[in-house]
């Protein structure tokens, strides 16, 4: 666990999207993973993703409050939450901006449907290179597909782990892109869904408006968070 810890990009969001933005212009590659403690622990109980946590040409973002309040406990250094949304949205923007291609990978049929017809409309200079909805079990054929066409911008929805287990697999093979596994962020994206109002965002209580929406997540949350805290409170006491 502490070595996931001291991976996470621990400045601001808006030097984090500056650092994004540059290696869009330049065709430098990133593989970004953004992680709350659920996404820690699947790393504590999974070799294959504690595998890919740990590469060094992994960046991992602080997307959940637990992960934010575990670095400062530990006095290691974290500025605020950067989300997958969030950074989603930004390389959505970037994109438009410098003329740069896009590929989506995931999600239901209806919800990509929106999203890509969202894109087209909103951000007209950005190029849709593959969209592939998450139902179909292509997953290789897909990225071969990505491999050929080569997009800036690689946004795939699968869940964690499956989503990096599988950038993870090609990504030695591309030649550029921003390489991100956003789990449900294309139903909030295409407007299928609704974030959490700006208050819970604002007081980091998005967790509470997720859960309050869908139940049936609480007891992988409470289990998964508790258990990351155990591991937490350990490294602490260790000094």
């Amino acid at each position: 666990m502490k070595k996931y810890l001291e991976k996470v990009f621990g400045k601001t969001q808006k030097e984090f999207f500056e650092l994004v933005e540059s290696n869009i212009k330049r065709d430098k590659k990133m593989f970004i993973i953004t992680a709350n403690p659920e996404t820690l622990m699947i790393g504590v109980n999974s070799p294959d993703f504690n595998q890919v946590l740990l590469e060094d040409d992994v960046t991992i973002t602080p997307d959940g409050i637990g992960v934010v309040k575990a670095l400062s406990m530990l006095n290691m250094d974290v500025e605020e939450r950067i989300t997958g949304v969030d950074i989603a949205r930004h390389l959505l923007d970037v994109g438009n901006q410098n003329q740069k291609s896009i590929y989506l990978y995931g999600a239901k049929p209806e919800v990509l449907d929106a999203f890509v017809a969202k894109i087209k409309n909103e951000y007209a200079d950005l190029v849709v290179l593959g969209a592939k909805d998450g139902y179909h079990n292509v997953d290789d054929d897909v990225f071969l597909d990505i491999v050929e066409k080569k997009p800036d911008i690689v946004l795939i929805a699968l869940g964690i782990p499956r989503q990096e287990l599988l950038i993870h697999k090609y990504y030695n093979q591309m030649e550029k892109g921003i390489f991100v596994g956003v789990g449900g962020t294309f139903d909030v994206l295409s407007g299928t869904k609704k974030r959490a109002p700006k208050f819970f965002i604002k007081m980091n209580l998005e967790w509470l408006y997720r859960i309050a929406k869908e139940p049936k997540r609480f007891n992988r949350f409470y289990k998964s968070n508790i258990q990351f805290m155990k591991l937490v409170n350990r490294l602490k006491r260790e000094g």
